[in-house]
């Protein structure tokens, strides 16, 4: 009895840590999925790098509680799903919001996004925000556009002196 209690209390310290450690953690209902779907959408969640886990929502609860996020428990009634993720925090707003779309039957509940909670919508806007990438393309783009006027204001000159020298 003992060694079963034990087993429970390091899953409820796992839960925890994940929750503490994760910059961003979706919580949704996969009800009526099948498991051909419910394999795509783990495939696209690992090739991500994120963890996507099934727990009892008692556990979960007595987690979010260690993490201090007991607001979460409301949320926590059903089958649920939890996605992980310790790097990205729009990657699996994204996945599970673009999955959501083509597969009714996925519904996003709420988010933890770097120790908030979240509603439904906040989910989704951040799932709108461009990646990582499209971030840091949109700055160096940003921090180009005076360097490259510059130099075509120079030119528009050089053209000028020229044309005006002919």
């Amino acid at each position: 009895m003992s060694s079963i209690l034990d087993q429970k209390k390091h899953i409820v310290g796992e839960i925890s840590d994940k929750l503490k450690n994760s910059v961003s953690t979706i919580v949704v209902d996969y009800r009526g999925l099948d498991v051909s779907e419910v394999t795509e959408l783990r495939k696209q969640l690992r090739e991500a790098g994120i963890e996507f886990k099934v727990y009892k929502n008692t556990m979960v609860r007595r987690a979010a509680e260690e993490a201090g996020l007991e607001g979460l428990n409301e949320f926590l009634t059903g089958p649920n799903a939890i996605a992980f993720s310790s790097e990205e925090v729009v990657a699996p707003a994204k996945i599970l919001n673009s999955f959501a779309k083509e597969h009714e039957a996925l519904e996003i509940k709420t988010g933890v996004i770097e120790g908030t909670i979240t509603s439904v919508e906040d989910v989704k806007a951040i799932a709108e925000l461009p990646n990582r990438e499209g971030l840091l393309s949109m700055l160096l783009s940003v921090l180009q556009a005076p360097m490259r006027n510059f130099a075509l204001a120079t030119k528009a000159v050089a053209d000028q002196k020229e044309e005006q020298g002919a």
